[in-house]
């Protein structure tokens, strides 16, 4: 079975999404309203991640929704090769391969994930959890690097406007021999770029629900 998550982890990210616990970490670096934070990982010589930013004109619970939905990330995150939910009723995984680019093997996941509805400071935040979960269910595939080592979480809620306060803690051990300049560029380049690819698919989320909606209407 999944381990659950504590009650605790989530207030903990309600907790950073309005008061950020950023001593000791390092500032590494704001871009296009997104600051990332970073702590050095002695036992990988990695690094975990805290970003900070504002999705200006979608709603909090629009984002929670796109975050959730792995079937239309399917089509918006050209980095997603393989997105599915696994896993039987009560155990439900996630299964994600990720696209590398040559010569390095794509990297997969899989992880246990939930999302709350939480209050927290007199405000609704849409918390997600995930982490990576060993599994018999899910064997490794020849060619794609499984990434076992893997947590996020997530928190999302109003900016007082019509737009979006987000959170996120990251860090994966990816496995390999990747260049220094890769891991950097996706921390300082790739994660701003994703934050606004997400954006773009947030404000494309109502057409896609109604256009599926009117598709299975007619079939």
């Amino acid at each position: 079975m999944a381990v659950a998550f504590k009650d605790e982890e989530f207030q903990n990210t309600c907790r950073e999404l309005e008061e950020p616990q950023v001593e000791g970490w390092e500032f590494f670096v704001e871009s296009h309203g997104v600051t990332i934070y970073r702590l050095y990982n002695e036992t990988s010589g990695l690094y975990q991640y805290k970003i900070y930013g504002v999705l200006d004109d979608v709603l909090p619970e629009i984002c929670a929704d796109v975050y959730m939905d792995l079937e239309y990330r399917r089509q918006w995150d050209t980095y997603a090769k393989e997105l599915r939910e696994t896993g039987g009723e009560g155990h439900k995984l996630v299964y994600w391969q990720v696209n590398f680019p040559f010569p390095l093997w794509n990297r997969d996941y899989v992880y246990h994930r939930e999302l709350r509805t939480m209050e927290y400071g007199g405000k609704k935040i849409w918390v997600v959890l995930a982490r990576s979960e060993a599994t018999p269910d899910v064997p490794e595939k020849p060619g794609v690097v499984r990434v076992d080592d893997y947590i996020q979480s997530a928190a999302l809620t109003t900016d007082g406007k019509v737009g979006t306060k987000a959170y996120m803690r990251y860090y994966d051990n990816p496995k390999g021999n990747i260049p220094t300049w890769l891991i950097n560029w996706a921390a300082k380049t790739g994660v701003p770029q994703f934050l606004t690819i997400m954006q773009n698919a947030c404000r494309g989320y109502p057409d896609y629900l109604s256009s599926n909606y009117k598709n299975k209407n007619k079939s």
